[in-house]
């Protein structure tokens, strides 16, 4: 990665962007945006306090994050059933860079592969009530009402894939009083009733830290409750909605872990936004402490230049170290690589073998 050192230092932040200061980390990362000459913060790999959006024209993706465009039949008739069937999908709407790999069943964006092919159904509509910095969902402050049918509509399409596992998540949906809660349980329900032995991981927002709406939808039938993190503690200003929060974010996940016996519950953490080491293992330990079982790490990529800025691109090998320090704190698995996503087809598998077992040991322990 090149660094522009022909520009001048940039203009202080905002006083709220403390979390973006300059300071030294001991993670191995190819770093962008680097300062003048004479910087000590550029000795240590770190630029000067910068404004946090638009494009660096010197910025390039390492190789390792370049992907082939989605292509394949599988893709396309999976892009025309959704189409048809009126669904959206966070695969295209945030942009996944995985589309082809989930999309074609495990065979990169070409197609070839185990034929099994994942797709995560966005309910609620397409737009989101929150404006977070990193996200390329649409937003708005008045978003369309949902789709009374969409339920019913979706737990038909998936029962008529014949897939063992699905995961739901939506938009944040801020306007609705139970912030979409009950809409994701009479999904969940309708897919037992039309297909009882599938799985199903429901990816949720936080609905405002309303706990009986999370309690509401862990007691529907759902398998996997997942809700993401995010980002660390420092930087949750930044990143996220001022609506979102850290404690916000571990209450929620706390709470589906409590309401029901043998809930499996899941988060994620973006790295490369200018966390340090040490902000991302406190983060684990704190998910650890409500007894999260399972963590995807992935790399923030930047959608567009009205979006933050990818501070660094973390390396593969780094991705390594994180998932082993992971899984040595108590995760049943970690998901860690430049281009894990929330909802990783990878990691989907192994948590389906999980959550079978763990079913099958509650109902040993029963009889």
């Amino acid at each position: 990665m090149q660094s522009s050192l022909a520009r001048p230092p940039p203009p202080p932040p905002p006083p709220r962007a403390r979390g973006f200061l300059a300071r030294p980390s001991p993670a191995p990362a190819v770093r962008c945006h680097g300062g003048s000459a004479a910087s000590s913060s550029s000795a240590s790999g770190w630029a000067p306090p910068t404004p946090f959006t638009g494009r660096d024209p010197e910025a390039r993706k390492p190789a390792w994050l370049r992907q082939r465009a989605a292509q394949g039949d599988k893709y396309a008739r999976l892009r025309e059933s959704l189409g048809e069937l009126k669904l959206n999908t966070v695969c295209v709407e945030a942009q996944c860079p995985n589309i082809g790999e989930c999309w074609n069943g495990g065979g990169g964006a070409g197609g070839e592969g185990d034929g099994i092919a994942t797709a995560t159904i966005m309910l609620l509509g397409d737009t989101c009530t929150r404006g977070c910095r990193f996200c390329a969902v649409k937003t708005s402050n008045k978003p369309a009402p949902p789709d009374a049918l969409e339920p019913l509509k979706t737990a038909v399409a998936v029962a008529s894939w014949g897939v063992d596992y699905v995961v739901l998540t939506s938009v944040d949906r801020d306007d609705i009083p139970d912030g979409g809660s009950g809409h994701f349980a009479e999904t969940v329900r309708a897919l037992k009733e039309l297909k009882p032995t599938i799985l199903v991981e429901c990816l949720t927002s936080d609905f405002r830290g309303d706990l009986e709406a999370v309690a509401s939808l862990a007691n529907s039938g759902l398998d996997v409750y997942a809700h993401n993190i995010e980002t660390v503690r420092s930087m949750q200003r930044i990143v996220r909605d001022p609506r979102a929060g850290y404690e916000q974010s571990l209450a929620v996940l706390k709470q589906a872990k409590a309401c029901k016996e043998g809930m499996v519950t899941k988060s994620s953490i973006m790295l490369g936004l200018g966390e340090t080491d040490e902000e991302i293992k406190q983060t684990m330990a704190d998910l650890r402490a409500i007894d999260v079982d399972i963590l995807t790490l992935g790399q923030y990529l930047q959608p567009t230049e009205k979006h933050l800025r990818v501070r660094e691109y973390v390396t593969p090998e780094k991705f390594d170290f994180w998932k082993e320090y992971g899984e040595s704190l108590g995760f049943v698995y970690v998901a860690s690589g430049p281009l894990v996503r929330s909802s990783y087809r990878a990691g989907e598998i192994f948590v389906q073998n999980f959550v079978r077992q763990k079913k099958a040991q509650l109902v040993s322990a029963a009889s």
